[in-house]
């Protein structure tokens, strides 16, 4: 019924760009807050960045004025735009959308390399 589907990822060199896409389908409703973590190998799960149902955002110290999350009312997406990425960004990106419950996508893996 709610499904969280996550693209944009792939390979990039350092100090590249990539935007991030995260689309809903389903009954999605009243959420307080969607946002996005990511995982990077052998490493644990961090917070990114997430948006609030009245359009406030925040950011992890390590990604703070390098990314940016907004959000398409219409296409009922979030996207994470991501600038001057280097390899410490290399992670599985995961979305996630809280309602009631929270929901999460499958993960859209990014890589930062030369």
């Amino acid at each position: 019924q709610v499904q969280l589907e996550e693209s944009g990822g792939g390979l990039v060199q350092p100090g590249g760009s990539l935007r991030l896409s995260c689309a809903t389908s389903g009954s999605v409703f009243a959420f307080s807050s969607m946002g996005w973590y990511r995982q990077a190998p052998g490493k644990q799960r961090e917070f990114v960045a997430f948006i609030t149902a009245g359009g406030n955002t925040n950011y992890a110290d390590s990604v703070k004025g390098r990314f940016t999350i907004s959000g398409d009312n219409a296409k009922r997406t979030v996207y994470l735009q991501m600038n001057s990425l280097t390899p410490e960004d290399t992670a599985v990106y995961y979305c996630y959308m809280h309602m009631r419950t929270t929901y999460w996508g499958q993960g859209t893996r990014v890589t930062v390399s030369s």
